[in-house]
């Protein structure tokens, strides 16, 4: 296959987000990587009582370990953006609550507003195998199997993204076990090759809220007491589960450099396979079957195997696994490859633990992160190589201190490996993306340019104009670009919201001063556009800034969340009203405002009632409340029932 072939078919990453353990973001992901830390800890009690559960020695119905890895505040949600009430974020699969903002930070980190991509055939996979939120909610018996957790079915993880969106393209959930989300970015890459769909959200999502699978591994053997995941170390006694919220933005190459993406990473190819009867059972992995994968997946990229520099190994510290994918990635990439640069080989896993369905993504952002620092972070916790591993015969390390890729005349190249207990195999193929020569700077014709920002409530907007001046700061990521890039990518790659914020300005030092209320100096017709921009015109940014900006880095959007837990958050003080505002309005309101205008509807109204019955312990005439029709009239009608009910 020749080059051109192969650069027609490849995918950019041009957006990524996480929600890990320890890191809210990508660049904390690499922070704590670069730290080399393990930021597992004990199980909260609000999870579950690992502690009642744990036994230092197997057996039956005990977890092998307390700690694990947690992503934190998991039950916060921002229903307001989302035009939820309190009721239907706290019933919502909080896999969902975290996916949708994700996404939304995702699309922000492409420079793709939602807005104007909606109605596309965009394409959602969703890599997952939980659905704990459901599960723990019919436990409570059969008066629990309500109609609400019908949005709690694991096929709604990308529908829910998909309708939030107005993405027409494929949207479907792909359950491999842990190796999931790198078979959902397998699929994704196969649909914008085929040209199904012109762009892709690929996801992995996974929330430990039950015991239950630890349990299981623990009798099976696969849990490592001490919660830590050893990969290739001669102690390696199984992994330690995590949470993960992943999702990355993909595009076919050709069209992200058309429309001025920034491409984080090239993927080259792909390949899945499962082992069949190359082992002994559906249980066992199989080297055959792992060599078989990276074969093809080299094949499908038409790069050399010997060229690999990186590969993110599944490397879940699994005994009877480890030795089998070293062995594997020794035999396929070491074949020809030069005696001075031995493959490096590491695992997220050791810092983070091992996020089951959603692991092979948080493996991905960390190669895509390797690839744009050039340099290999240390993998944790191996002290004894596995002396089931021929090292000597194989041309491979695991960094135990951070190392810099080689710097040859090539890009650089990453692999990312991924195994299901499925018997499904996956491995993706990077590269470095080729140096972009950033687009000349106009003739300077002005001294100041607009900045403009956006939120959906006016608390938002504020926090976003401090985010935005600490970015602009001194020592801030963006202190580094272009103020007219800065401008021209908040005008351009951003939705525009409808709170809004504008300021001029020539320097950072000047636009963070308007942002922290600083007097403006007159800007001539630059705050005549800010004038109109904070009217909430609709502008032409192609005839206020001319000719096309270079798209840069962007403060992401500041969530105004609250904890929404399920069956919790009701307010007892006997103020009906602001009990039902609280729980079913979807927006901000007033006494003036009609029930309709904030979500609820006649349908919420039904359900009101007999929430409303509950809770005064009398009976609610159903026609009578359905009449209400603004907030000052619901509040002196619960104020008459609540003086009945007293």
């Amino acid at each position: 296959m020749s080059r051109s072939d192969v650069d027609a078919r490849s995918v950019a990453v041009v957006g990524m987000a996480c929600r890990l353990p320890g890191a809210s973001g990508t660049d904390e992901l690499w922070a704590l990587l670069e730290d080399g830390l393990d930021v597992l800890s004990d199980t909260p009690p609000e999870r579950y009582d690992a502690d009642a559960l744990h036994s230092p020695v197997p057996a039956p119905g005990r977890l092998a370990a307390r700690r694990a890895g947690h992503v934190d505040g998991i039950a916060e949600f921002d229903a307001e953006f989302f035009g939820m009430s309190a009721t239907e974020a706290a019933e919502l699969d909080p896999q969902q609550r975290l996916l949708m903002m994700t996404a939304w930070e995702a699309l922000e980190d492409a420079g793709l507003p939602p807005d104007r991509i909606a109605g596309t055939r965009t394409g959602v996979f969703v890599g997952n195998a939980r659905a704990d939120h459901l599960e723990l909610a019919l436990r409570h018996g059969p008066e629990s199997a309500t109609a609400a957790q019908l949005n709690n079915f694991r096929s709604l993880l990308p529908a829910r993204l998909s309708h939030l969106f107005d993405f027409r393209g494929p949207s479907l959930v792909v359950d491999t076990a842990c190796s999931s989300s790198l078979v959902a970015v397998h699929q994704a890459v196969q649909s914008l090759r085929t040209r199904e769909c012109p762009l892709a959200l690929a996801a992995g999502v996974n929330l430990t809220l039950r015991p239950d699978e630890g349990l299981v591994m623990s009798q099976a053997g696969g849990m490592a007491p001490d919660g830590r995941s050893k990969f290739g170390d001669a102690g390696a006694d199984g992994h330690a589960p995590s949470d993960a919220v992943a999702v990355v933005v993909l595009k076919r190459l050709t069209d992200a450099l058309a429309d001025g993406d920034r491409v984080l990473a090239v993927i080259e190819g792909s390949a899945v396979g499962n082992d069949g009867h190359t082992s002994d059972s559906v249980l066992n992995p199989s080297l055959e079957g792992q060599i078989d994968v990276l074969r093809w997946a080299y094949e499908d990229a038409g790069i050399d195997p010997a060229d690999v520099d990186y590969v993110e190994a599944h490397g879940s510290g699994s005994p009877a696994l480890d030795p089998l994918e070293l062995t594997a990635l020794g035999q396929v990439l070491g074949e020809g490859r030069p005696v001075d640069r031995p493959l490096l080989v590491g695992s997220v896993k050791t810092n983070i633990g091992h996020a089951e369905a959603a692991g092979g993504l948080a493996g991905l952002i960390k190669a895509v992160l390797c690839l744009r620092h050039g340099r290999v972070p240390a993998s944790l916790h191996l002290s004894v190589p596995n002396p089931e591993v021929p090292w000597d015969e194989l041309p491979l390390v695991v960094p135990g201190a951070p190392v810099d890729l080689p710097e040859l005349d090539r890009p650089a190249v990453a692999g990312v490996s991924g195994q299901g207990s499925s018997a499904l195999n996956a491995h993706v193929v990077l590269r470095s993306p080729d140096p972009v020569r950033a687009p000349a700077a106009p003739a300077a014709h002005r001294t100041a340019y607009v900045l403009v920002l956006s939120a959906r409530t006016p608390a938002a907007l504020e926090a976003l104009a401090r985010s935005y001046a600490a970015h602009l700061s001194p020592g801030g990521a963006g202190s580094g670009y272009s103020v007219r890039d800065i401008c021209f990518s908040a005008a351009t790659r951003r939705e525009h919201h409808a709170h809004r914020l504008a300021v001029a300005g020539g320097t950072h030092a000047e636009l963070v001063a308007a942002l922290t209320g600083a007097p403006a100096p007159d800007g001539g017709p630059v705050s005549a556009v800010a004038d109109r921009y904070r009217r909430g015109e609709d502008m032409d940014w192609e005839e206020v800034f001319g000719a096309r900006g270079r798209f840069v880095p962007l403060p992401t959007y500041p969530w105004q969340t609250r904890p929404h837990r399920s069956g919790g958050q009701r307010d007892d003080s006997g103020d009906l009203a602001a009990w039902v505002l609280r729980e079913h309005a979807r927006t901000g309101f007033d006494d003036a405002s009609t029930l309709t205008d904030i979500g609820i509807d006649s349908l919420a109204k039904l359900r009101i009632v007999v929430e409303l019955t509950k809770r005064s312990r009398l009976e609610v005439d159903p026609e009578e409340f359905g009449s209400l029709r603004t907030v000052g009239e619901l509040r002196r009608w619960t104020r008459d029932l609540e003086a009945v009910a007293r």
